[in-house]
């Protein structure tokens, strides 16, 4: 089961997507039961789930162009440094934190699947992070560890595009790198869990034209997906639909000596093989 947003001819939907790429809206085929991505999140259980891919579908991928699937309102909470490999690109010798690195993106910086990413003309230092995204379907505040998984509604992907230097600009945050208007993507939908998958267990790979960059397991984080959950609900109330991006494995373009920038023409895939491929091209923003 694939849950996606598109917009088609000018129109904002979402729903399910079968395995030969047929698209159901959600709304429509629920009489607006499900007003949104959140509501669907919400409320539709499995057994709802695959009822809205019966009958004759309502497109196909192939007319659409799909969005980051993404509720309205949704938080997005990045982690920074989550993979043992990562901490040591570094090689400033610090031991692992005690606590996750944290920092929120805006919607605004992301595009879907197959849409243009853009290298901003303010930097030539454009950088990729493909990262395992959870996606939050029942809310708490102050969450067990023990508890957490049972908050897990899905996943999906992330490339987390990055303006390397100007994640140094102020002393103490990465905000201003992390934001550029559509310089990361998300999608290409999201693959509900229901118990049914470990998210603690995903690899997740980067390529670039084809060439494998990145390689990471969720199994080995530093600070696993319960922690993550726990840790962040203690401080925001998490909501159905947020999403949290559980970090980056090592192998960046800007670990590489020389390093490896993206360029315009590029091509950027990160793939988990329980949720696909999310893929985009890089073209250079006009100023």
């Amino acid at each position: 089961m694939r849950i996606a947003s598109w917009n088609a001819e000018g129109r904002a939907a979402f729903g399910v997507v079968s395995s030969d790429g047929r698209i159901y809206d959600a709304a429509s085929r629920s009489g607006r039961r499900y007003s949104d991505l959140r509501s669907l999140i919400t409320t539709a259980s499995p057994v709802d789930l695959a009822a809205l891919a019966k009958g004759d579908a309502d497109g196909r991928l192939s007319e659409v162009t799909l969005m980051p699937p993404v509720a309205p309102g949704a938080k997005i909470i990045c982690v920074g440094v989550n993979y043992p490999e990562r901490n040591a690109e570094y090689k400033d010798g610090s031991a692992q934190p005690k606590y996750p690195s944290l920092f929120p993106r805006f919607l605004s910086s992301f595009v879907g699947h197959a849409s243009p990413i853009l290298r901003p003309p303010e930097s030539i230092q454009f950088d990729y992070e493909g990262e395992i995204v959870l996606v939050v379907g029942k809310g708490g505040r102050r969450i067990p560890e023990a508890r957490a998984l049972e908050h897990v509604w899905g996943v999906t992907l992330m490339n987390e595009g990055s303006v390397r230097d100007w994640l140094r600009h102020g002393k103490f945050n990465v905000t201003q790198g992390k934001n550029f208007d559509r310089s990361g993507s998300i999608g290409p939908w999201i693959v509900p869990v229901a118990g049914r998958v470990d998210v603690s267990g995903l690899t997740v790979v980067t390529r670039v034209n084809g060439e494998e960059r990145q390689r990471g397991d969720t199994s080995t984080l530093l600070y696993p997906i319960s922690t993550l959950i726990a840790y962040i609900s203690t401080f925001t109330t998490l909501e159905p639909g947020d999403l949290i991006a559980t970090g980056t494995p090592p192998g960046a373009g800007g670990r590489f000596d020389p390093p490896k920038w993206l360029k315009a023409g590029d091509v950027v895939e990160v793939e988990c093989s329980v949720i696909g491929t999310l893929s985009n091209t890089v073209l250079d923003e006009t100023a």
